[in-house]
């Protein structure tokens, strides 16, 4: 039961919600970029990486309520990358972390139900509790994934609004046909999440999540914040890329006690001695932030 997860397939959202009610909505970005690992006096091996997402767990459990591992990063090394990730989720689950797999898959069939399994099965390679994913094939295309982890007890999160500035010309575009029609197809994703989570009974938060870029207004991409029902919101784009914690609310309105607030960068910079006393500032000023006007 270290995992959190045997005896049974307990919902994603039930035990996000569970997770954020005990500590924070303050997901840790696990980021080992070769330049910050060269900061912290790290190499890019399986000693250097597993010491890195050592730090940010331990930093983490306690305050967090999730961690989010940026698993190109962790690619890039390899065979020697995917143990030192490996190593990072179980160390994770261990600390009673929830684990989102930043991976952004999306693809049909049986490819997409494969990079389902690949991370969400519960006795597979790394039984993550969620993992990002993009819809650009397509909602439908989406299907089998969701299915994969509603059966594992686990969750997505559906890329929606990024904060690249490129997207912004895909993601604002206005759809001319099918049941979204008129819509962005930003919007049109979260009336999708939005149905799906609707589908499947009464949660406090759905299995299936939003990535909405913190840096972006809803409004410039057609999302109205009550559309968004159920979904969990990661929120990637505080700190270091210029997001403010106090400023949840003015962003996502009515969802505002839905977002994760997703941070990496911003909790690096005083190296691995600092990172523990920057995620206790962070989770403070969140349940501040929420707290002062609810």
């Amino acid at each position: 039961m270290s995992d959190g997860r045997s005896g049974g397939p307990a919902s994603f959202g039930d035990r996000l919600a569970s997770a954020v009610g005990e500590r924070s909505p303050l997901c840790v970005g696990i980021d080992p970029h070769a330049t910050t690992l060269a900061a912290w006096g790290l190499g890019r091996d399986e000693q250097g990486l597993t010491a890195f997402g050592a730090a940010l767990v331990d930093a983490a459990a306690g305050r967090a309520a999730i961690v989010k591992p940026q698993i190109a990063f962790f690619e890039a090394a390899g065979v020697a990358g995917y143990r030192a990730l490996d190593a990072t989720i179980r160390r994770a689950r261990d600390a009673g972390l929830l684990v989102v797999a930043d991976v952004k898959r999306g693809d049909i069939g049986t490819t997409g139900d494969d990079y389902a399994l690949a991370w969400l099965d519960r006795d597979g390679p790394f039984a993550a509790d969620a993992m990002t994913v993009s819809p650009y094939l397509g909602y439908g295309s989406l299907r089998g994934t969701i299915d994969v982890a509603r059966r594992n007890g686990a969750g997505v999160f559906v890329l929606a609004a990024t904060s690249n500035p490129e997207a912004r010309v895909l993601q604002t575009a206005v759809l001319a046909e099918g049941p979204r029609t008129g819509r962005t197809v930003a919007a049109g994703i979260v009336l999708d999440v939005a149905d799906d989570n609707r589908s499947v009974g009464d949660q406090a938060l759905g299995d299936v999540g939003l990535v909405l870029g913190a840096t972006l207004h809803l409004d410039d991409f057609g999302i109205d914040a009550d559309a968004i029902g159920t979904a969990p919101v990661l929120a990637p784009g505080f700190g270091a890329q210029g997001a403010r914690i106090e400023d949840l609310r003015a962003l996502y309105g009515s969802r505002a006690e839905q977002v994760l607030v997703s941070e990496s960068r911003g909790l690096l910079t005083d190296g691995p001695d600092g990172v523990a006393a920057l995620v206790a500032d962070r989770a403070d000023r969140i349940v501040a932030a929420l707290g002062a006007a609810a």
